[in-house]
């Protein structure tokens, strides 16, 4: 009896330290959130970080901000910031009076404001005489040239606990702080996925704006680094050093001479917001056949002296069937086969429809914490004052006219500038514009040459007479930094071969992957790898899957209930993955299945360990 006593009283202390724990970090996220965009933008500066322990109900002195912020410290993350709130504990109203007792000797509950000026202004973090007058004209705790200090504590801790408040309750009611609260949301498990439609996919900001919001976001939340001790399981896998690109792509090339191809080019972009879109697909086989599929980034020819991150972007395809009513997609299969860096996969296909998704984790294109000094020169006026590219622009234009050629011709035709200006502004242009440009820029068979395309953006250049704002809008959205590297999008190439017949690919859309492919890369991991029970849940399984240079883990919720998945990587080493952090949480709904994150090596030259601890909170 009294063992069972101990274990009931055990399992509810260890039950309310979590739930205080819980509350901890959602009021850290909750004051975080209230300065700062995302849970992954850093602290930048001393006064950010006064700024946010205000709002996390702390009145840090100057001396307890140079503690944490030194001479060596250029910025604080999420995690840094929770660690700070830990060791520094609000203050509470009997060490409040007890400071002030220490001023008034008389203990008579006041404070005369000639006093109160002299000691704020002079001792500790000194304070102006401006600042002292403004609390001394406050009515609620003054009267007769005197401080009631007594009520002055009371205001300041329930101010401070209202501020609190007021910033989780903004967390909790703003859509766009809920999505840095949690991970994605997860992915419902239908039959069928929904076919994607074709829409507008408007890149960072149209050219009219005179705003461009850099921000530095992605879905991930940063809850408890703590494992809960109500049900976890853990899953390690070591692969060695380079080990990941060694899987031979079973294609021998001499039996393939005679099978027909099609091929097509396209692009990851990275959104303000760190969700990733790029160009989808539809390919059609006129009969059944063998077929080998194919992705890999391609390295554009970059400015001398510029680096080109693109062949460290891992790709990946995802191939899906539509059926006779067009109404759902089945997946098919995935490329898993690796060969360097290009994914392919090969077998058999039925005459029909098919939808080609491209994939990327996000490991490795990412928000870049790189910060460029300097902007490069666009354009630049001759001895006679007319205006010209530079040739660092010219080059980056001919290197986007590469990525947004996506037949390979040397042309853009109208369906292909489309895409490029529905990324830069939003709109297409019609057959009437087409004409127009016709007209004024050179073209071959109705599409636009690579000179053309250069003095399209010339007369862009003109138009603003020489001011580069909305040339560097394009560059923006189309990637590139403020030194003309592009960093935030990464092209890639498709190539179909058929043995029996002439495949047709055709690009229908540029938009983000949506719940289709996040079903279809859940239905990967989970038809390979095998379940794990989440110990001491019998509906909560993990599914970890190594394909190729990465390692992919779902979670598959199949309560009635909503669920909270605490990840805790910090025994992993080597190792990057798409949240961007060690320690996270997400929520799954009920019935339903996500990815609870992508992993993949920091350095593909080192052995590296994917060590994970998945707990239900």
């Amino acid at each position: 009896g009294n063992q069972k006593a101990t274990h009931s009283e055990n399992s509810q202390g260890k039950k309310s330290q979590h739930a205080e724990e819980a509350i901890f970090y959602m009021n850290c996220r909750a004051a975080y959130l209230t300065v700062l965009k995302s849970s992954l933008e850093n602290i930048k500066s001393k006064e950010q970080l006064s700024l946010v322990l205000q709002q996390a109900g702390r009145n840090p002195s100057q001396k307890t901000i140079n503690k944490y912020w030194t001479s060596q410290t250029s910025s604080l993350n999420f995690d840094d910031f929770c660690a700070i709130l830990k060791k520094e504990k609000p203050a509470t109203k009997n060490e409040l009076l007890e400071a002030f007792g220490k001023i008034d000797t008389d203990k008579a509950g006041y404070i005369s404001h000639d006093e109160l000026h002299k000691v704020l202004t002079t001792r500790g973090d000194k304070m102006t005489w401006e600042e002292v007058a403004s609390i001394t004209k406050q009515a609620d705790f003054n009267c007769n040239g005197k401080l009631d200090y007594n009520k002055f504590c009371e205001l300041y801790l329930s101010t401070s606990e209202q501020c609190c408040k007021a910033a989780r309750d903004r967390l909790e009611t703003d859509p766009r702080l809920r999505q840095q609260h949690f991970g994605n949301q997860a992915e419902n498990v239908p039959e069928g996925i929904t076919l994607p439609v074709s829409k507008p996919s408007p890149r960072v900001c149209r050219k009219t704006d005179h705003k461009l919001a850099k921000g530095d976001s992605r879905a991930p939340s940063r809850p408890s680094s703590a494992q809960s001790s109500k049900a976890s399981t853990s899953t390690t896998v070591t692969v060695g050093a380079s080990s990941s690109r060694n899987t031979k792509l079973i294609i021998e090339p001499d039996t393939m001479k005679e099978w027909q191809c099609a091929q097509s080019k396209g692009c990851f972009y990275l959104e303000e917001n760190g969700e990733i879109i790029s160009h989808k697909y539809r390919l059609h086989l006129p009969q059944r056949s063998a077929v080998c599929v194919t992705i890999r980034p391609f390295s554009i020819p970059q400015a001398e002296g510029k680096s080109c991150h693109c062949l460290s972007v891992d790709t990946a395809l995802f191939i899906l069937k539509e059926n006779e009513t067009q109404e759902n997609l089945q997946l098919v299969s995935f490329t898993e086969l690796q060969n360097k860096e290009m994914f392919g996969w090969r077998g058999e296909l039925g005459s029909g429809l098919y939808w080609l998704l491209p994939f990327t984790t996000g490991c490795r294109l990412r928000k870049g914490k790189t910060q460029i000094t300097g902007e490069a020169k666009l354009a630049w006026r001759d001895e006679d004052g007319e205006l010209a590219l530079t040739k660092e622009f010219r080059a980056a234009l001919l290197d986007i006219f590469e990525t947004i050629d996506l037949d390979g011709n040397g042309l853009l035709s109208l369906e292909e500038y489309n895409f490029f200006e529905l990324r830069t502004s939003g709109e297409k242009c019609d057959q009437e514009a087409w004409a127009v440009c016709k007209e004024n820029f050179e073209m071959k068979k109705n599409e636009l040459t690579r000179q053309g395309f250069l003095d399209l953006n010339l007369m862009e250049a003109n138009d603003r007479d020489g001011d580069p704002w909305d040339l560097w809008v394009t560059l923006l959205s189309l990637g590139y930094n403020k030194a003309l590297e592009m960093t935030e999008a990464c092209p890639f190439v498709i190539d179909i071969c058929a043995e029996r017949c002439k495949p047709r690919i055709k690009a229908i859309s540029l938009e983000a992957g949506g719940s289709q492919l996040s079903r279809a890369v859940c239905r990967s991991v989970v038809n390979k790898a095998e379940a794990k029970v989440l110990d001491g849940s019998e509906n909560i399984f993990i599914y970890t899957c190594r394909s190729g240079s990465r390692i992919t883990s779902v979670i598959e919720n199949k309560s009635e209930n909503k669920v909270i998945i605490h990840v805790n990587n910090e025994q992993s080493k080597n190792c990057l993955n798409n949240r961007g952090l060690t320690v996270f949480a997400v929520e799954v709904a009920p019935k339903s299945m996500m990815v609870s994150q992508h992993v993949m090596a920091l350095n593909e030259q080192e052995e590296w360990i994917y060590s994970c601890v998945h707990s239900l909170v």
